[in-house]
């Protein structure tokens, strides 16, 4: 099947032009969306840039520059994945160049819980006629100011850009989960035996030595006094020792400036002890030196382990799953391999957007089982699908060893009454959170979740592990309850409501037929006069009286008796109460997210599905409802559960549709997709 990126490199060819994206427009908007710059940018094809561009060159070092407003944290986020050759040509595919490219340049991103393809024109923004953003330094070499381009169009503009992260960063160019792990903690600081077991797995490590008041928009990085550059990540090779002439054994790490161009002994860089400069090297055998200084490439260079953890504040580890890591050569040797399990699903208000832990509307979250069958070590990250205003997010895990009966459906909101959380990762409005555990044999309950009820967004679970198994609880849809009961079962019937229903018959046969019945019309006439106010007149509206008709009629006038009549107002007043117990913030108010516990308390359980079919019927703009949108709600469930009921003969939940029926429910619309 011929690629998009194919399809649109022929059609320039045959009409001999260059490619301009309708997706991401050449126009101020693109760059910065939100704020107005203090100047216009003009876009400019390479070619008008740069004689002679180049997509990417062989053994071409690593050159790239933020330029006047490109952003230092993707500089060295490209750096890393660059060291990664076999990763790096995934993301930015080789067979790529100006003489035949037609305009069009492709990209391969991690987004959105999958890898994506992601083309764009090689327009781009320039001011005084230079690059505004990332470009290389010396070279011709625009691989990176291309990728960026990729990157940014997924974000919507440039200026979303500057709000990213290393660890946003690292994670869509990698595909990894990004583990963050402080390198001292109160008075402890990291120990070589967990870098040696964290590299011994599929894992990429990166040291960042972050400054409080650093600023990552400035062209170049500042720098310690011992040449580390503030806000780099340097990825971490290996560790090894050294034993000096005294007899004495020092921890070192090869680690790997990803901004070095340079081979190792040169001034620049780092310049501390076990730098190319340190006379430290004076102080063990020619044969251990060479040994050391013979395992250096390109920007490497060993430093002590002392100075590692008085250097660097965090360590950012990129796990790769077993697909991911084994294309890349530099991972094949490691023991230790991660698979992977994933789900991908949405936060929909009123439907599965639940808030945190502090909301009573928390049990309507998705809920993932997860089994695990031996003690391990697991990574668990979540990460959210929105790069603008991106919502805070993280989530919490239950142990099940405790539940009795087999769980096979999602657990109810008394489950979380009665049971403390196992893990509770941070909140944060990032767009990945991860967490680290060791999890024994049993089974576990995860519910990713936003801070707020009713912030929707896609996003994705991933959970690194080796003997996991992963699935989604659901509800099943079913009627516990007679919503609509006939008057004789209803017990408990206050005088005050007999003595109201006495009151609507002179109303009633006022509006009635020779027949003693009324229309859809006639109730709505009767249903103004009767209803006290208009939290519960709403209750009186055309298409409720409809589908009262709709619902009671049995012998197909499309009239009532006052006997259907009074069985709905004893029945209205019962869904009234259920409405208060609900709305006690705000009278007359229900919140979308609080509608399915409404919905149970008067006799259905119904499943995520339902509940969004529902939504888009009855929700309104600001995420409520109203007591005639809950009247509704019950009317239309109660009707289609007794038509499926009916219609189903096998009971096996199987129902035979036919045309009648179909344009039964076009004049009488109802949910039939129980």
């Amino acid at each position: 099947m011929t690629s998009k990126y194919d399809r649109i490199k022929s059609e320039c060819k045959k009409k001999n032009i260059l490619w301009e994206d309708p997706e991401f427009q050449a126009v101020q908007t693109s760059v910065f969306y939100y704020q107005t710059p203090p100047f216009t940018f003009q876009w400019k094809r390479l070619a008008d840039i740069s004689g002679t561009p180049m997509f990417m060159s062989d053994g071409e070092n690593f050159d790239i520059i933020p330029g006047k407003m490109g952003d230092r944290w993707l500089v060295s986020c490209l750096g890393v994945l660059y060291s990664l050759k076999n990763l790096f040509y995934r993301v930015v595919p080789a067979d790529q160049n100006f003489e035949n490219s037609y305009g069009v340049f492709r990209f391969r991103l991690w987004w959105c819980g999958e890898w994506v393809e992601v083309l764009v024109d090689d327009r781009l923004p320039t001011i005084n006629g230079k690059l505004a953003f990332l470009q290389p330094h010396k070279s011709n070499c625009y691989w990176a100011s291309l990728l960026e381009k990729a990157i940014a169009k997924l974000h919507g503009s440039y200026e979303a850009l500057k709000y990213g992260t290393r660890s946003d960063g690292l994670s869509d160019l990698t595909g990894g989960i990004v583990e963050t792990i402080p390198v001292k903690s109160g008075n402890d600081s990291i120990r070589p035996v967990i870098l040696r077991s964290i590299l011994d797995t599929t894992c990429i490590i990166t040291c960042i030595a972050i400054k409080g008041n650093s600023s990552q928009f400035k062209s170049q990085p500042e720098k310690l006094p011992n040449g580390i550059g503030i806000g780099v990540s340097y990825r971490l090779c290996s560790l090894d020792k050294v034993e000096n002439m005294m007899g004495d054994s020092v921890q070192l790490v090869r680690l790997k400036d990803p901004l070095a161009s340079e081979t190792f002994g040169t001034k620049t860089g780092f310049n501390g002890e076990w730098s190319s400069m340190s006379n430290a090297w004076d102080k063990v055998s020619i044969q251990e030196r060479d040994r050391l200084l013979g395992q250096l490439d390109v920007g490497e260079f060993w430093m002590s382990f002392m100075s590692l953890t008085e250097t660097f504040t965090n360590l950012e580890c990129i796990h790769l799953d077993t697909d991911t890591a084994k294309d890349e050569l530099s991972l094949t040797d490691r023991p230790r391999r991660w698979s992977m399990k994933m789900f991908q699903g949405f936060w929909r208000k009123g439907v599965s957007a639940g808030g945190c832990r502090n909301h009573d509307s928390f049990h309507i979250n998705p809920q993932l089982q997860l089994y695990v069958t031996d003690k391990e070590d697991v990574i668990i990250a979540l990460n959210q699908h929105t790069a603008v205003e991106p919502k805070v997010i993280g989530f919490t895990m239950y142990k099940l060893t405790n539940v009795k009966n087999k769980v096979s459906e999602s657990l109810s909101k008394e489950f979380f009454k009665s049971q403390v959380s196992f893990i509770n990762s941070d909140y944060g409005n990032s767009r990945h959170v991860s967490y680290r555990c060791n999890l024994d044999v049993g089974k576990y309950l995860l519910m990713a979740t936003t801070y707020e009820p009713g912030e929707e967004s896609g996003f994705t679970v991933r959970i690194l592990g080796n003997s996991l198994k992963l699935a989604q609880l659901e509800t099943q849809t079913m009627m516990l309850l007679d919503p609509f009961p006939p008057i004789s079962t209803i017990r408990n019937e206050s005088d005050a409501v007999k003595e109201k229903r006495c009151q609507y018959e002179p109303v009633f046969m006022q509006l009635a037929d020779e027949n003693k019945t009324i229309n859809c019309f006639e109730l709505q006439e009767l249903l103004e006069a009767c209803l006290p106010n208009d939290y519960i007149k709403s209750c009186a509206s055309l298409d409720i009286c409809r589908q009262i008709v709709s619902l009671v009629d049995k012998s197909g006038m499309g009239r009532i008796n006052f006997l259907q009549f009074k069985t709905f107002i004893v029945n209205l007043k019962t869904w009234q109460g259920v409405f208060k117990i609900y709305t006690k913030e705000k009278s007359g108010i229900l919140r979308a997210e609080r509608l399915r516990d409404a919905l149970f308390d008067v006799g259905f359980q119904l499943s995520s599905d339902i509940m969004s079919i529902l939504m888009l019927r009855y929700m309104r703009k600001d995420g409520t409802l109203r007591m005639g949108d809950f009247c509704s709600a019950i009317l239309h469930l109660t009707t289609a559960f007794e038509i499926f009921q009916r219609k189903d003969h096998d009971q096996d939940n199987l129902i035979k549709i036919e045309m009648v029926d179909v344009m039964d429910q076009i004049s009488t619309p109802v949910l039939i997709v129980l």
